[in-house]
Protein backbone atom coordinates (compact mmCIF):
# COMPACT_ATOMS: atom_id res chain seq x y z
CA UNK A 1 0.00 0.00 0.00
CA UNK A 2 2.58 2.44 1.17
CA UNK A 3 4.84 2.04 -2.18
CA UNK A 4 0.86 2.41 -4.88
CA UNK A 5 0.24 5.77 -2.04
CA UNK A 6 4.03 6.50 -2.77
CA UNK A 7 3.63 6.47 -6.67
CA UNK A 8 0.41 8.10 -7.32
CA UNK A 9 1.93 11.55 -5.59
CA UNK A 10 5.03 10.86 -8.17
CA UNK A 11 5.35 14.35 -10.12
CA UNK A 12 5.02 13.29 -13.46
CA UNK A 13 7.59 16.15 -14.58
CA UNK A 14 9.72 13.80 -12.29
CA UNK A 15 9.00 10.57 -13.60
CA UNK A 16 9.08 12.29 -17.69
CA UNK A 17 12.06 14.07 -17.09
CA UNK A 18 14.45 11.99 -18.93
CA UNK A 19 11.45 11.75 -21.53
CA UNK A 20 11.35 15.33 -22.03
CA UNK A 21 15.14 15.48 -22.12
CA UNK A 22 15.24 12.96 -24.76
CA UNK A 23 12.98 14.81 -26.92
CA UNK A 24 15.26 18.34 -26.55
CA UNK A 25 18.28 16.34 -27.22
CA UNK A 26 16.27 15.16 -30.59
CA UNK A 27 15.31 18.76 -31.56
CA UNK A 28 19.06 20.18 -30.79
CA UNK A 29 19.73 17.08 -33.40
CA UNK A 30 17.78 18.34 -36.11
CA UNK A 31 18.43 21.68 -35.61
CA UNK A 32 22.09 20.16 -36.90
CA UNK A 33 20.36 18.61 -39.08
CA UNK A 34 19.06 21.49 -41.06
CA UNK A 35 22.09 23.52 -40.75
CA UNK A 36 24.10 20.47 -42.09
CA UNK A 37 21.37 20.69 -45.24
CA UNK A 38 22.13 24.61 -45.49
CA UNK A 39 25.73 24.19 -45.87
CA UNK A 40 24.96 21.27 -48.14
CA UNK A 41 22.55 23.65 -50.59
CA UNK A 42 24.96 26.66 -50.06
CA UNK A 43 27.83 24.49 -51.08
CA UNK A 44 26.09 23.24 -54.13
CA UNK A 45 26.78 19.30 -52.81
CA UNK A 46 23.61 18.52 -52.80
CA UNK A 47 23.22 16.28 -55.83
CA UNK A 48 26.86 14.40 -55.34
CA UNK A 49 25.39 10.94 -54.12
CA UNK A 50 22.90 10.01 -56.82
CA UNK A 51 21.72 7.24 -55.32
CA UNK A 52 19.39 6.30 -52.04
CA UNK A 53 20.41 3.22 -50.23
CA UNK A 54 19.67 3.57 -46.86
CA UNK A 55 21.55 1.23 -45.30
CA UNK A 56 23.95 0.46 -47.57
CA UNK A 57 24.78 4.39 -47.84
CA UNK A 58 26.06 4.50 -44.21
CA UNK A 59 28.88 3.41 -45.15
CA UNK A 60 31.79 6.26 -47.65
CA UNK A 61 33.78 5.04 -49.68
CA UNK A 62 37.06 3.45 -48.37
CA UNK A 63 39.55 3.30 -51.52
CA UNK A 64 40.62 4.71 -54.77
CA UNK A 65 38.13 2.50 -56.61
CA UNK A 66 35.12 3.14 -54.72
CA UNK A 67 35.65 6.79 -55.08
CA UNK A 68 36.06 6.76 -58.45
CA UNK A 69 32.92 4.48 -58.47
CA UNK A 70 30.88 6.94 -56.87
CA UNK A 71 32.81 10.02 -59.31
CA UNK A 72 31.20 8.49 -62.13
CA UNK A 73 28.01 8.39 -61.27
CA UNK A 74 28.33 12.20 -60.55
CA UNK A 75 29.58 12.52 -63.76
CA UNK A 76 26.36 10.94 -65.24
CA UNK A 77 23.96 13.45 -64.22
CA UNK A 78 23.20 17.17 -65.80
CA UNK A 79 25.44 18.97 -63.05
CA UNK A 80 28.16 18.12 -63.68
CA UNK A 81 28.29 18.00 -67.45
CA UNK A 82 26.93 21.14 -67.90
CA UNK A 83 28.27 23.04 -64.69
CA UNK A 84 31.18 21.06 -62.55
CA UNK A 85 32.61 19.25 -66.33
CA UNK A 86 36.19 18.66 -65.48
CA UNK A 87 36.10 19.10 -61.74
CA UNK A 88 39.09 17.15 -60.05
CA UNK A 89 37.98 14.05 -57.78
CA UNK A 90 39.76 15.98 -55.18
CA UNK A 91 37.20 18.88 -55.17
CA UNK A 92 34.31 16.09 -55.90
CA UNK A 93 35.27 14.44 -52.27
CA UNK A 94 35.13 17.87 -51.51
CA UNK A 95 30.83 18.78 -52.14
CA UNK A 96 30.30 14.41 -51.42
CA UNK A 97 31.33 14.85 -47.79
CA UNK A 98 28.64 17.54 -46.89
CA UNK A 99 25.74 15.07 -48.73
CA UNK A 100 27.23 11.84 -46.90
CA UNK A 101 27.09 14.14 -43.55
CA UNK A 102 23.68 15.45 -44.30
CA UNK A 103 22.49 11.91 -44.71
CA UNK A 104 24.16 10.04 -42.15
CA UNK A 105 22.47 12.65 -39.59
CA UNK A 106 19.24 11.46 -40.99
CA UNK A 107 20.28 7.84 -40.03
CA UNK A 108 21.97 8.73 -36.73
CA UNK A 109 18.52 10.69 -35.37
CA UNK A 110 16.60 7.85 -36.49
CA UNK A 111 18.89 5.46 -34.22
CA UNK A 112 18.56 7.73 -31.36
CA UNK A 113 15.10 8.21 -31.07
CA UNK A 114 14.34 4.24 -31.68
CA UNK A 115 16.48 3.23 -29.19
CA UNK A 116 15.52 5.16 -26.36
CA UNK A 117 11.88 5.08 -27.41
CA UNK A 118 12.03 1.13 -26.82
CA UNK A 119 13.33 1.39 -23.55
CA UNK A 120 11.00 4.01 -22.24
CA UNK A 121 8.01 2.11 -23.52
CA UNK A 122 9.61 -0.88 -21.60
CA UNK A 123 10.08 0.92 -18.71
CA UNK A 124 6.61 1.83 -18.14
CA UNK A 125 7.47 5.82 -18.87
CA UNK A 126 5.11 6.60 -21.60
CA UNK A 127 1.42 6.77 -21.29
CA UNK A 128 -1.39 6.02 -23.22
CA UNK A 129 -1.82 9.55 -24.80
CA UNK A 130 2.36 10.03 -25.37
CA UNK A 131 3.10 6.88 -26.66
CA UNK A 132 0.81 8.15 -30.42
CA UNK A 133 2.64 11.28 -30.56
CA UNK A 134 6.17 9.61 -30.71
CA UNK A 135 4.84 7.42 -32.77
CA UNK A 136 3.94 10.34 -34.79
CA UNK A 137 7.06 12.04 -34.72
CA UNK A 138 8.59 8.40 -36.21
CA UNK A 139 6.58 8.32 -38.62
CA UNK A 140 7.19 11.93 -39.88
CA UNK A 141 10.99 11.11 -39.86
CA UNK A 142 10.83 8.67 -42.00
CA UNK A 143 8.58 10.19 -44.34
CA UNK A 144 11.59 12.82 -44.79
CA UNK A 145 13.84 11.03 -45.61
CA UNK A 146 11.33 9.77 -48.26
CA UNK A 147 11.15 13.61 -48.99
CA UNK A 148 14.42 13.90 -49.25
CA UNK A 149 15.56 11.62 -51.83
CA UNK A 150 12.25 13.01 -53.98
CA UNK A 151 14.12 16.67 -53.90
CA UNK A 152 17.33 14.86 -54.87
CA UNK A 153 15.93 12.93 -57.63
CA UNK A 154 14.47 15.91 -59.07
CA UNK A 155 17.91 17.38 -60.11
CA UNK A 156 19.43 14.17 -61.57
CA UNK A 157 17.88 13.84 -64.99
CA UNK A 158 17.03 17.33 -66.75
CA UNK A 159 17.93 19.72 -63.92
CA UNK A 160 21.14 20.59 -62.64
CA UNK A 161 19.63 21.75 -59.38
CA UNK A 162 16.75 20.70 -57.12
CA UNK A 163 13.69 21.66 -57.72
CA UNK A 164 13.13 24.49 -56.00
CA UNK A 165 9.21 23.29 -54.57
CA UNK A 166 10.95 20.12 -53.13
CA UNK A 167 13.71 21.94 -51.33
CA UNK A 168 10.81 24.37 -49.52
CA UNK A 169 8.65 21.04 -48.85
CA UNK A 170 12.34 19.34 -47.56
CA UNK A 171 13.22 22.17 -45.22
CA UNK A 172 9.49 23.31 -44.42
CA UNK A 173 8.59 19.03 -43.16
CA UNK A 174 12.12 19.34 -41.24
CA UNK A 175 10.99 22.56 -39.24
CA UNK A 176 7.18 21.17 -38.72
CA UNK A 177 9.09 18.05 -37.26
CA UNK A 178 11.42 19.86 -35.08
CA UNK A 179 8.47 22.07 -33.67
CA UNK A 180 6.50 18.92 -32.90
CA UNK A 181 9.39 17.12 -30.91
CA UNK A 182 9.78 20.26 -29.48
CA UNK A 183 5.92 21.27 -28.50
CA UNK A 184 5.73 17.47 -26.59
CA UNK A 185 8.39 17.91 -25.30
CA UNK A 186 7.37 21.38 -23.93
CA UNK A 187 3.93 20.02 -22.90
CA UNK A 188 5.44 17.55 -20.50
CA UNK A 189 5.56 20.01 -18.14
CA UNK A 190 2.44 20.86 -16.25
CA UNK A 191 0.68 23.63 -16.72
CA UNK A 192 -2.29 25.36 -14.57
CA UNK A 193 -3.60 28.14 -16.78
CA UNK A 194 -4.70 28.98 -19.94
CA UNK A 195 -4.46 32.14 -21.68
CA UNK A 196 -6.88 35.03 -23.31
CA UNK A 197 -8.51 33.54 -26.58
CA UNK A 198 -7.46 36.84 -28.02
CA UNK A 199 -3.27 35.99 -27.05
CA UNK A 200 -3.39 32.44 -27.99
CA UNK A 201 -4.88 33.36 -31.47
CA UNK A 202 -1.75 35.59 -32.25
CA UNK A 203 0.23 33.15 -30.93
CA UNK A 204 -1.10 30.72 -32.98
CA UNK A 205 -0.94 33.40 -35.69
CA UNK A 206 2.87 34.06 -34.91
CA UNK A 207 3.61 30.61 -35.40
CA UNK A 208 1.96 29.95 -39.12
CA UNK A 209 3.50 32.96 -40.18
CA UNK A 210 7.33 32.02 -39.36
CA UNK A 211 6.43 29.12 -40.87
CA UNK A 212 5.69 30.78 -44.14
CA UNK A 213 8.19 32.33 -43.90
CA UNK A 214 10.44 29.32 -43.08
CA UNK A 215 9.17 28.00 -46.65
CA UNK A 216 9.73 31.09 -48.62
CA UNK A 217 13.41 30.97 -47.24
CA UNK A 218 13.52 27.18 -48.92
CA UNK A 219 12.15 28.92 -52.16
CA UNK A 220 14.96 31.90 -52.12
CA UNK A 221 18.01 29.06 -51.47
CA UNK A 222 16.18 26.95 -54.06
CA UNK A 223 16.15 29.89 -56.50
CA UNK A 224 19.26 31.79 -54.93
CA UNK A 225 17.03 34.16 -55.03
CA UNK A 226 18.94 36.35 -52.73
CA UNK A 227 21.42 37.57 -55.28
CA UNK A 228 18.16 39.18 -57.32
CA UNK A 229 18.55 42.21 -55.20
CA UNK A 230 21.36 43.38 -52.87
CA UNK A 231 19.70 46.70 -51.74
CA UNK A 232 17.59 47.47 -49.14
CA UNK A 233 14.90 48.87 -48.16
CA UNK A 234 14.80 49.30 -52.00
CA UNK A 235 14.86 46.34 -54.55
CA UNK A 236 16.19 47.51 -57.93
CA UNK A 237 15.24 50.98 -56.90
CA UNK A 238 12.28 50.72 -56.22
CA UNK A 239 9.78 49.21 -53.14
CA UNK A 240 7.91 47.63 -55.51
CA UNK A 241 10.31 47.15 -58.36
CA UNK A 242 9.27 46.18 -62.21
CA UNK A 243 9.70 42.25 -63.09
CA UNK A 244 7.50 40.99 -60.07
CA UNK A 245 4.78 39.32 -62.36
CA UNK A 246 6.03 38.83 -65.89
CA UNK A 247 5.79 34.71 -66.26
CA UNK A 248 1.83 33.10 -66.97
CA UNK A 249 0.43 32.41 -65.65
CA UNK A 250 1.06 35.02 -62.63
CA UNK A 251 0.61 32.45 -59.96
CA UNK A 252 4.59 31.19 -61.41
CA UNK A 253 5.81 33.93 -60.56
CA UNK A 254 5.30 32.95 -56.52
CA UNK A 255 7.39 30.09 -57.14
CA UNK A 256 9.81 30.21 -59.90
CA UNK A 257 10.46 34.43 -60.34
CA UNK A 258 13.20 35.10 -58.06
CA UNK A 259 12.89 38.56 -57.93
CA UNK A 260 8.68 37.88 -56.89
CA UNK A 261 10.25 34.94 -53.97
CA UNK A 262 12.81 37.36 -52.46
CA UNK A 263 10.10 40.36 -52.60
CA UNK A 264 7.44 37.77 -51.01
CA UNK A 265 10.27 36.83 -48.36
CA UNK A 266 10.97 40.79 -47.74
CA UNK A 267 6.99 41.37 -47.45
CA UNK A 268 6.38 38.71 -45.34
CA UNK A 269 9.32 39.39 -42.60
CA UNK A 270 7.69 43.09 -42.64
CA UNK A 271 4.16 40.96 -41.30
CA UNK A 272 6.02 38.56 -39.04
CA UNK A 273 7.87 41.49 -37.18
CA UNK A 274 4.53 43.88 -36.90
CA UNK A 275 3.13 40.92 -35.59
CA UNK A 276 5.43 40.02 -33.39
CA UNK A 277 5.66 43.60 -32.01
CA UNK A 278 1.77 43.51 -31.59
CA UNK A 279 1.82 40.50 -29.34
CA UNK A 280 4.80 41.84 -27.18
CA UNK A 281 2.35 44.69 -27.02
CA UNK A 282 -0.91 42.82 -26.33
CA UNK A 283 0.60 40.62 -23.29
CA UNK A 284 2.25 43.50 -21.63
CA UNK A 285 1.96 42.96 -17.80
CA UNK A 286 0.50 40.13 -18.27
CA UNK A 287 2.33 36.47 -17.01
CA UNK A 288 2.93 35.90 -21.70
CA UNK A 289 4.87 38.99 -21.90
CA UNK A 290 8.26 38.04 -21.19
CA UNK A 291 8.08 34.93 -23.78
CA UNK A 292 6.53 37.56 -26.15
CA UNK A 293 9.19 40.28 -25.79
CA UNK A 294 11.60 37.77 -26.48
CA UNK A 295 10.08 36.41 -29.15
CA UNK A 296 9.65 40.25 -30.61
CA UNK A 297 13.61 40.83 -30.05
CA UNK A 298 14.66 37.50 -31.56
CA UNK A 299 12.59 38.11 -34.62
CA UNK A 300 13.87 41.76 -34.77
CA UNK A 301 17.63 40.46 -34.89
CA UNK A 302 16.70 37.38 -37.32
CA UNK A 303 15.08 41.00 -39.54
CA UNK A 304 18.64 42.62 -39.61
CA UNK A 305 20.32 38.95 -40.12
CA UNK A 306 18.01 38.97 -42.79
CA UNK A 307 19.10 42.51 -44.31
CA UNK A 308 22.86 41.77 -43.83
CA UNK A 309 22.47 38.94 -45.80
CA UNK A 310 21.06 41.09 -48.75
CA UNK A 311 23.99 43.47 -48.50
CA UNK A 312 26.61 41.43 -48.40
CA UNK A 313 25.15 39.14 -51.48
CA UNK A 314 24.77 36.20 -49.41
CA UNK A 315 27.80 34.64 -47.96
CA UNK A 316 27.62 31.05 -46.64
CA UNK A 317 28.62 31.80 -43.57
CA UNK A 318 26.07 34.40 -43.01
CA UNK A 319 23.59 32.57 -44.80
CA UNK A 320 24.28 29.76 -42.07
CA UNK A 321 23.68 32.09 -39.01
CA UNK A 322 20.64 33.22 -40.51
CA UNK A 323 19.29 30.03 -40.95
CA UNK A 324 19.91 29.07 -37.70
CA UNK A 325 18.29 32.21 -36.44
CA UNK A 326 14.87 30.85 -38.05
CA UNK A 327 14.95 27.83 -36.37
CA UNK A 328 15.82 30.15 -32.71
CA UNK A 329 12.54 32.23 -33.85
CA UNK A 330 10.64 29.06 -34.93
CA UNK A 331 11.86 27.32 -31.76
CA UNK A 332 10.68 30.09 -29.50
CA UNK A 333 7.68 30.95 -31.53
CA UNK A 334 6.37 27.09 -30.39
CA UNK A 335 7.25 27.45 -26.78
CA UNK A 336 5.08 30.70 -26.54
CA UNK A 337 2.43 29.14 -27.51
CA UNK A 338 2.72 26.17 -26.07
CA UNK A 339 2.81 27.67 -22.81
CA UNK A 340 -0.34 29.43 -22.94
CA UNK A 341 -2.19 25.99 -22.64
CA UNK A 342 -2.55 23.70 -20.20
CA UNK A 343 -0.52 20.09 -20.79
CA UNK A 344 -2.04 17.23 -21.91
CA UNK A 345 -3.23 15.28 -18.97
CA UNK A 346 -2.42 11.24 -19.49
CA UNK A 347 0.51 12.08 -21.00
CA UNK A 348 2.61 11.25 -18.23
CA UNK A 349 3.41 7.65 -17.06
CA UNK A 350 3.73 6.82 -13.60
CA UNK A 351 6.33 5.41 -12.30
CA UNK A 352 6.18 3.29 -8.91
CA UNK A 353 8.90 3.42 -6.84
CA UNK A 354 9.42 1.99 -3.33
CA UNK A 355 8.20 2.80 -0.25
Amino acid sequence: MASISAAANIPPTRSLAPVRWWLFAIAGLIVLMVLVGGATRLTDSGLSITEWQPIHGVIPPLNEAQWQEEFAKYQQIPEYQLINKGMSLSDFKSIFWWEWAHRFLGRFIGIVFIVPLVWFWATGRIGWKLAPRLAGIFVLGGLQGAVGWWMVSSGLVERTDVSQYRLAAHLTLACAIFAYVLWVAVGLRFRRDTAPPAVRTMGVVLLALVFLQIFLGGLVAGLDAGLASDTWPLMRGAFIPDGLLFQEPWWRNLFENALTVQFDHRIVGYVVFAAALAHAWQTRGTAYSRRAMTLAILVTIQAALGIANLLAAVPIWLALVHQFGAIVVLAHAVTNLRAMLPAGEGTAARVPVEA
